[in-house]
């Protein structure tokens, strides 16, 4: 199963968080949050079909996520867990971490937003600037 979110960049993108990456639908950011690579999201976690949260919450999901922007991108894995609670209503959050909150999309990704390239993370410094957040799960 593949599901694509667009997202916008935004100015305030740092992307420099060592345990999360996140999305989300508010259009404003400020400088601290410095997990956060997309803005204008088109979902949140409660937006999600209930197709894809059912994956999500199988421990034995394996789930691949992509960050495409231009020519750019950057892939993530990461685990699905039974307790994802998928209601957040504004954001979505891949953890390397097993802290589970309404935003936890994932749990055990390999990678956080410190190792997203700086060539992708100048693009999404720009509020013009298209991206797409891919979740693909077997």
């Amino acid at each position: 199963m593949k599901f694509e979110i667009e997202f916008s960049g935004h100015e305030n993108i740092r992307s420099n968080h060592q345990k999360t990456i996140e999305i989300t639908k508010e259009s404003h950011l400020t400088p601290q949050g410095d997990c956060i690579v997309g803005v204008n999201a088109k979902y949140s976690c409660a937006d999600l079909p209930e197709e894809l949260k059912n994956k999500l919450k199988n421990p034995n999901s394996t789930v691949t996520f992509s960050i495409n922007v231009g020519d750019d991108y950057f892939v993530i894995e990461g685990k699905g867990h039974p307790d994802l609670i998928l209601t957040h209503n504004e954001d979505i959050v891949i953890r390397k971490s097993d802290f589970i909150c309404p935003r936890t999309l994932a749990v055990k990704c390999d990678k956080a937003s410190d190792l997203i390239p700086r060539s992708m993370v100048k693009q999404l410094q720009d509020p013009k600037t298209i991206g797409t957040f891919t979740i693909h799960i077997e």
